[in-house]
C-alpha cells in the first residue's frame, strides 16, 4: 500500500512540472550536463531545459565566472545540435576562448544592441526560435512581465535561456525557473604540474523551482565539470601516463 502511494505521488509530480514550466525528461533522453551532485538539486535529477534560468552579479570577477559557467553549460546543450544566440550592449567574449568548453565559435551568434527596449524585444524573439540550443541575454534590468514573457515564449519552443544580470538594481521576483551566483576561485597546481590550474567556481543556486537550492565547488576539467579535488587522482595519473 505504501509503495503504491509512492509511485502515486511520483507520478503526479511528473504531470505537475510542465504546469510549472519545467519540461518534463524522457527516460532514455541525453539531457545530462555533467553537473554531478548539482543535478540532486534539480526536479527529476536533470538540468531544467526549455527553461529560463537568470544569473546575477555585483561585480566584474563574478560576471566573468558567470559566463564562463554558462559556456560549459552551453557546451552541453550544442552537442544536442543547433545554435545559440548570444546578446549584448557591448563586446566582452572572446570568441576563441569558448573553445576550451567545447563550443565552436562559428555557432554562436553574437548580436549587440544599445537600447535596452531592443535587447528585451531581441531576447523573447530568440527564445521563441525552436532551432536553437540556448538563448543568452546580458540584461541588468527585468520586470516580472518581461520575465514571464521570457517563460511563456520557452514553453513553446523547448529552447533553453540565460539571462545574465550584471548589478541589478532590484533583485525583484520574477517568473524564471532558477536563480544562480556564480563566484571565482583560485585555480590550483597539482602535484607541481605546469599550467595555470583548471578554473573553479563557487556555484550558488539561490532558487530552483521544485527543486533544493544548496552550494557547490565545481571545477572545468577534461571538458565536464567536476567537484573540486575529486578528479585529481585521475589528473595526475593520466599525465604520468602521457610523460612516461
Amino acid at each position: 500500500m505504501q509503495a503504491d502511494k509512492k509511485e502515486i505521488l511520483s507520478q503526479l509530480k511528473i504531470e505537475i512540472l510542465p504546469l510549472g514550466g519545467l519540461k518534463s525528461i524522457r527516460a532514455g533522453s541525453d539531457s545530462d550536463l555533467g553537473l554531478g551532485p548539482v543535478n540532486d538539486a534539480f526536479p527529476q535529477g536533470h538540468f531544467p531545459l526549455g527553461a529560463v534560468h537568470e544569473f546575477i552579479s555585483h561585480e566584474p570577477e563574478s560576471a566573468t565566472a558567470s559566463v564562463g559557467f554558462i559556456a560549459g553549460l552551453i557546451g552541453g546543450l550544442m552537442k544536442l545540435g543547433g545554435a545559440v544566440i548570444w546578446i549584448s550592449s557591448s563586446k566582452n567574449i572572446f570568441p576563441p576562448a569558448l573553445k576550451m568548453f567545447g563550443i565552436e565559435p562559428s555557432r554562436i551568434i553574437f548580436i549587440q544592441l544599445q537600447n535596452e527596449k531592443d535587447l528585451l524585444w531581441s531576447m523573447e524573439e530568440a527564445l521563441k526560435c525552436s532551432g536553437l540550443a540556448a538563448v543568452v541575454g546580458e540584461i541588468p534590468e527585468m520586470s516580472f512581465t518581461t520575465s514571464r514573457r521570457f517563460q511563456l515564449a520557452v514553453e513553446q519552443s523547448r529552447v533553453t535561456g540565460f539571462v545574465l544580470r550584471s548589478n541589478p538594481r532590484n533583485l525583484n521576483a520574477n517568473a524564471l525557473v532558477s536563480r544562480w551566483r556564480i563566484q571565482s576561485l583560485p585555480s590550483e597546481f597539482y602535484d607541481e604540474l605546469p599550467g595555470i590550474g583548471f578554473p573553479r567556481w563557487n556555484v550558488e543556486l539561490l532558487k530552483i523551482r521544485n527543486g533544493k537550492p544548496g552550494s557547490w565547488q565545481l571545477e572545468w576539467a577534461e571538458e565536464s565539470f567536476r567537484p573540486v579535488f575529486e578528479n585529481i587522482p585521475s589528473i595526475i595519473a593520466d599525465f604520468e601516463r602521457k610523460t612516461g
